[in-house]
């Protein structure tokens, strides 16, 4: 490592223009105890507890024609490995090494593993609580004439390896991807386009690997002006999937006000299309959020979206949210409302109740330092019968997580190098 140091180091200062390198690191463990995480508990189960841990080295270039970022990254789980193991069950992986070529004041050109975060991270986002995270292979363009006004193009294209002929893609992913973004400001009121080309592999009837493309297109509102922040936004996907039809929709509207320098307070609401359980249609009428950070989205116990509820019967999600922060110190509590937006019928066809059940959660904060941060929470989920018949489970059993983490992310070495 003091090698590598020493030759960026130099290789900097053989330069004549400012420049900038900064190597930061990022530990973060979390203890979790889940009692219905995810899923009801069942009569037999006892309740779950661990602790993950997040493990970063960051690497960060600047120049003038030139950004460039690694971040190097390991996920254990306390005690997956003995005291006296040789080899790590995970080992390190490349989170993210990207390159940026700023072409001119206005175009730059991004390209390598990286994380992709647009808006309120409902369709892209970096998927930050969990401990690995998501990003991309990618490369995106990006148009940016002034200050308020920028306009992404990005892709990706996927394979399993360098190939001499085609070959089946055979990793759990999509198979390619093109998008446009485009984002505006009007003082208080922000804009944002999101057109976003997917396309993921299945096996026809003859055993063959097809490529189907669905597409989602909206539009996302914001304003802020004084004590009140609002935003809405709406998305809308068809195409294909897996050779099926593919048309459903996304709502959502969220309102706060600052009662005070300290208090704020929220209503929000949320519609997620489903597909009825009972449909003789041979059309799939389920919003993905694909590549969100759905976590930060409809409960935190993540019963919805965060690796489930995928082709399912949606979500209607109204929600109220009461917040206080002062200095160093906040907490937020948000309960949910959940219901489903389509059609739910059990093992023999009895037609459900949409309502699935209420959730509430609690988030506490305390920003010691600069660089170490606390948070603890707790949630209860509290069911329907129509629940179970989703989750299984049993619903009249204490389904709730709690959680604590500490992220301490500290600069270990920063240096400018300043134009001759």
């Amino acid at each position: 490592m003091k090698t590598i140091l020493t030759i960026l180091c130099l290789g900097l200062v053989m330069t004549s223009y400012t420049q900038e390198f900064e190597l930061s690191t990022e530990i973060r463990p979390r203890f979790e105890y889940r009692h219905g995480f995810k899923t009801l508990i069942p009569d037999d189960e006892d309740a779950a507890s661990f602790v993950s841990q997040r493990t970063r080295l960051y690497l960060n270039y600047k120049s003038e024609k030139l950004n460039a970022f690694v971040t190097f990254q390991n996920v254990r789980v306390w005690g997956d490995v003995a005291t006296l193991s040789t080899s790590d069950k995970n080992g390190i992986a490349i989170h993210q090494a990207w390159a940026q070529l700023l072409l001119d004041s206005k175009f730059s050109l991004k390209m390598g593993r990286q994380e992709i975060s647009y808006d309120d991270h409902r369709i892209f986002g970096n998927v930050g609580w969990a401990q690995q995270a998501r990003s991309h292979d990618a490369l995106i363009a990006t148009y940016q004439p002034n200050a308020k006004n920028r306009l992404d193009f990005g892709l990706a294209m996927n394979e399993n390896a360098e190939i001499l002929f085609d070959t089946e893609y055979a990793v759990n992913n999509y198979k390619a991807f093109q998008y446009l973004w485009y984002h505006t400001d009007f003082n208080a009121v922000s804009l944002s386009l999101l057109i976003l080309n997917n396309g993921l592999p299945y096996f026809d009837e003859n055993e063959e690997q097809q490529v189907d493309y669905n597409q989602t297109i909206g539009f996302r509102f914001t304003f802020n002006k004084n004590k009140l922040k609002a935003d809405a936004s709406i998305y809308f996907q068809t195409g294909k999937i897996a050779d099926t039809d593919l048309s459903a929709y996304n709502m959502a509207a969220n309102a706060y006000y600052n009662i005070s320098e300290n208090f704020t307070t929220g209503l929000g609401v949320e519609y997620l299309s489903g597909t009825d359980m009972n449909t003789t249609e041979n059309t799939l009428k389920s919003f993905n959020p694909w590549f969100g950070t759905n976590h930060k989205f409809n409960g935190l116990m993540d019963y919805f979206y965060v690796g489930n509820h995928a082709n399912s019967v949606g979500l209607l999600d109204v929600n109220a949210t009461l917040a206080y922060q002062k200095e160093q110190f906040s907490v937020k509590l948000v309960p949910h409302f959940f219901s489903s937006a389509a059609i739910v019928v059990d093992n023999t066809g009895k037609k459900m109740s949409n309502a699935l059940g209420t959730e509430l959660d609690l988030v506490l904060g305390f920003k010691w330092t600069k660089d170490i941060n606390f948070q603890a929470g707790y949630s209860q989920l509290f069911a329907t019968e129509t629940m179970e018949v989703l989750k299984s489970g049993n619903k009249d059993n204490t389904n709730n997580w709690a959680w604590l983490m500490a992220t301490i992310k500290p600069s270990l070495f920063k240096t400018v190098f300043k134009e001759d």
